[in-house]
């Protein structure tokens, strides 16, 4: 089956599930069993994780966060509520403590907070004076649903607290599930156990909610006014005596290898249990370090989800296809004949690069093991060279891009060797491949977030020639659009609405959308708040200045090789300048009440008791900025031990004030 046949028959299973998500939670008059419910569900969860470019916002399949449904009145999170990173081994546990170390500049001994990873939907309860105001989704981590009165039907959750000591308005965060055995009394009705706690959730009469026996778990605080507490195990047992439900296998451990030796034993024993989960959640016990550590723009630094080990099996090599990603990246997927692993069927598996299959020696007709661990695309981990037939033949990694184009492999200056990745170089949009890919990324979550024109839409408009460059989007033809199949009146009226709400977005977001490589959500943050507004971006643009960066703590000649290599390109250039036309892109807002307001620093040397990136987060949460080289536009540079002669003679020459950490402090009072 090829891409585009591959495309067809995604769409209609897609199709296919959203009916009956819609016979089943709308009308409440489902027309096939569970069990094919559960195959068709399957199926679709197989293809999206084996074909990056299939993956689709707007599926109906289970995912860890959902759009908010037009059903329900958006809310947005006070506090965002953001993933958790996995890890699945001990050098992950291993590496997530020593970037906490890293990042605290010293180590010390850590309690953690141990929590099973329940598998349900999460949810957020905001109680002001004291009662249930808002219950909300999780939603896409920034805005959720307003479901309070569903909520409210559940039984562990208390509709208002007595205690005195409860704060006057704070956000209490859980998981929403059913118990095993509760599911087995409606098992008929639901796919799974999660399925039904989200469907439950998102019933428009609360009278249907009440009917599904709902258990809600409460594990963490999001936004709270005045709540002060050490650990995260005294903020439990408050919960606790507030009335909340919390999990009895919560535990304080105290080391990597407790960590490991608690995992291993409750992995064998998770099947016992009453409710699902998939692995154990470990958070930095101490609060105040949780608040210092912060979050990272998708996850807490102080937490980390350890999923349970690696289901894996045998299947055979059908053939290997190449996919093209939005930066040119040539990525080698295997078909294999289709295997069951984990109770999902798989039939697609990452071969990761070029030299990842010389290195394996993957041929086209072997029998390999894939495995699949947690949300990871299953990957191939070794061959069975010994049912390897004689005529079997080594795979050649072409040397073309689908598209046509000579790729290359960029070579590395700091580790003097060619990259492993092969890629299409970036000519604008004269990649059909990587073309699509920027549009759906201009389209997603993080960036334009246009409900309604999922990655199965660009690819359908892209096929009629609707939408080829970002700016298409502004002018779509809704003429055409309203005759194609499966569009009326109301999509597309929704689909015109989203389109002209977009119109709005911050300038972070908009750099962001561009899909520039290297430039993510975080440099595009640190871009956005040295330029200020789009009038500076798109004068930079044009004069090629991108050297300019390199006094941006946090932008390295990385990133600026890659601004002057996607803005050498007219097209690009072209588009930008267009856009900016067409958006109302604000200008970044900074906090400017604080006391650091209109100073810059500079760090040089080891600081004592605090990374260079905690200190740096703290000049710019006064409202201070941080600059990465010494200049005239420098005030302060902030001397540690160790410190470059050089940069301290420079400041010197310059009249610029040096100072140690400990006056830094007293500068922030």
């Amino acid at each position: 089956m090829n891409k585009d046949q591959l495309k067809k028959k995604y769409n209609l299973k897609v199709k296919e599930l959203t009916k009956h998500n819609r016979l089943y939670y709308d009308k409440s008059k489902p027309i096939i069993t569970d069990a094919k419910y559960d195959d068709l569900k399957k199926e679709l969860i197989d293809l999206e994780i084996k074909y990056e470019y299939l993956k689709n916002n707007n599926s109906p399949n289970l995912k860890v966060g959902f759009e908010p449904s037009k059903s329900f009145q958006k809310f947005k999170h006070k506090m965002p509520m953001l993933s958790l990173s996995n890890a699945f081994d001990e050098n992950d546990l291993l590496n997530f403590e020593k970037k906490i170390f890293n990042y605290l500049n010293k180590k010390m001994k850590l309690s953690y907070s141990v929590e099973p990873k329940i598998d349900g939907i999460s949810a957020s309860l905001t109680y002001i004076d004291k009662k249930l105001k808002f219950g909300v989704s999780r939603g896409d981590g920034e805005v959720g649903e307003l479901i309070t009165e569903n909520l409210k039907t559940i039984k562990d959750i208390p509709l208002e607290i007595k205690n005195k000591d409860f704060p006057n308005e704070i956000e209490i965060r859980g998981e929403v599930f059913i118990k095993k055995n509760d599911f087995f009394k409606i098992k008929d009705k639901f796919a799974n156990p999660r399925n039904a706690a989200s469907g439950s959730l998102r019933q428009k009469n609360p009278l249907e909610t009440k009917k599904i026996p709902l258990n809600f778990i409460a594990y963490t605080f999001g936004y709270s006014r005045k709540y002060f507490k050490k650990c995260q195990s005294d903020f439990l047992n408050d919960l606790k005596r507030w009335g909340f439900k919390i999990n009895n296998d919560n535990k304080i451990l105290n080391s990597i290898d407790e960590l490991l030796k608690f995992h291993k034993s409750f992995e064998a024993k998770r099947f016992d249990l009453d409710y699902d989960l998939d692995g154990l959640v470990y958070k930095v016990n101490d609060l105040n370090l949780q608040s210092r550590l912060g979050f990272t723009s998708n996850s807490p630094r102080w937490a980390i989800a350890h999923k349970f080990s690696a289901d894996s099996a045998n299947t055979k090599v059908i053939k290997i296809e190449i996919q093209v990603g939005r930066t040119g990246a040539l990525t080698p997927v295997a078909k294999v004949e289709p295997v069951n692993i984990g109770g999902v069927v798989v039939s697609n598996a990452t071969l990761h690069n070029e030299d990842e299959i010389k290195r394996k020696d993957i041929r086209i007709g072997d029998t390999v093991t894939i495995e699949r661990a947690g949300d990871v695309i299953p990957h191939v981990i070794s061959v069975d060279f010994s049912k390897r037939k004689i005529a079997s033949k080594k795979f050649i990694f072409p040397k073309k891009c689908p598209c046509g184009y000579d790729t290359i492999k960029e070579f590395n200056k700091v580790t003097k060797k060619f990259d492993s990745v092969r890629r299409c170089p970036d000519r604008g949009f004269q990649c059909e491949k990587i073309a699509i890919e920027k549009l759906k990324h201009f389209i997603s979550k993080e960036a334009l977030n246009i409900d309604g024109l999922g990655k199965k839409v660009v690819e359908k408009f892209w096929d009629l020639n609707l939408l080829k460059k970002p700016q298409d989007i502004f002018f779509l033809k809704y003429d055409k659009i309203i005759e194609l199949e499966g569009w009326g009146e109301q999509s597309v009226k929704n689909l015109k609405n989203s389109i002209e709400n977009s119109k709005k977005v911050s300038l972070q977001r908009f750099i962001y959308s561009l899909g520039i490589r290297h430039i993510g959500i975080e440099n595009a943050k640190l871009i956005s708040d040295n330029m200020k507004n789009i009038t500076n971006f798109i004068d930079l643009i044009k004069s090629k200045q991108f050297d300019s960066f390199l006094n941006i703590d946090g932008i390295g000649e990385t990133q600026i090789k890659s601004l002057k290599n996607f803005f050498s390109n007219k097209s690009n250039t072209n588009i930008v300048i267009e856009l900016s036309s067409l958006l109302k892109i604000e200008s970044q807002i900074l906090n400017g009440n604080g006391i650091l307001k209109g100073k810059s620093f500079m760090f040089t040397g080891k600081l004592n008791g605090i990374s260079r990136a905690e200190a740096k987060s703290l000049v710019e949460k006064n409202s201070g900025s941080t600059l990465s080289n010494v200049s005239k536009n420098l005030d302060y540079l902030v001397v540690g031990e160790k410190a470059t002669n050089k940069k301290v003679e420079q400041a010197k020459s310059l009249g610029i004030d040096i100072i140690s950490l400990e006056e830094l402090k007293k500068l922030l009072d």
